[in-house]
């Protein structure tokens, strides 16, 4: 009976094992290839921007245009922002453990991680006024898309929002920052859905030529900037 454990606690190991591998591999090799191949920047299009901070990756939009003004779910003053330099809204949608209980990587335990890896906790949208992002960073990376590209990313936002009788839901918490709050999402997070293959989604659902998977940002920013 213990060696018949032992066997089956080998295999067990084994396959767990062969998995990671499977997972890095393709993490790896499928960032070097893309879908939506024929995309070209807009002439005169909706600029737009997908910005990291090394780990985790935003969809950057303008806060009000002609196709959506932002503003109106996210009202500027809420976010204590009164000067018109704050013409950006950052969309990032990740696992709410990691957002509310995580603020640096000091922070994190290992309930946490558990939970974000087999897909156990609940998702936030994080969202954040910002000024013009800087090209000059090379964690940013800008976009000129069409007016029916702009209203498919529109959509696929609008629609990882989790909503009541009285709309988006915010979270009562307090941001990072100045200008940032935290509202409830729609979906599960897990090694296969991660804060970027939400972000890779979005951009591929508009035609923007995009890694054709990566669920880290370093391969997701490569994508974009080839």
């Amino acid at each position: 009976m213990i060696r018949l454990t032992f066997r089956m606690l080998i295999k067990l190991l084994l396959l767990i094992v062969i998995l990671v591998v499977i997972y890095l591999a393709a993490a790896f090799i499928l960032p070097y290839m893309r879908v939506n191949r024929s995309f070209k920047n807009a002439e005169n299009g909706i600029k737009i921007f997908v910005i990291t901070n090394g780990v985790h990756t935003d969809i950057v939009l303008p806060a009000n245009t002609v196709y959506k003004n932002w503003q109106t779910d996210f009202a500027p003053a809420t976010f204590n922002v009164t000067k018109p330099a704050y013409n950006y809204i950052g969309f990032g949608w990740g696992d709410k453990g990691f957002y509310l209980e995580t603020p640096t990587w000091a922070d994190l335990i290992f309930s946490t991680a558990f939970k974000a890896v087999f897909a156990l906790s609940e998702t936030a949208m994080h969202i954040t006024y910002l000024k013009e992002p800087n090209l000059a960073d090379s964690d940013c990376v800008e976009l000129h898309i069409t007016e029916a590209q702009y209203q498919t990313l529109i959509t696929y936002i609008e629609s990882s929002f989790e909503k009541n009788e009285n709309g988006i839901m915010l979270i009562n918490h307090e941001g990072y920052g100045a200008h940032d709050r935290f509202y409830e999402a729609l979906g599960k997070y897990s090694l296969f859905k991660t804060c970027n293959t939400w972000t890779h989604k979005g951009l591929k659902k508009a035609g923007v030529k995009v890694a054709a998977w990566s669920p880290f940002s370093k391969g997701l920013m490569r994508s974009l900037k080839d």
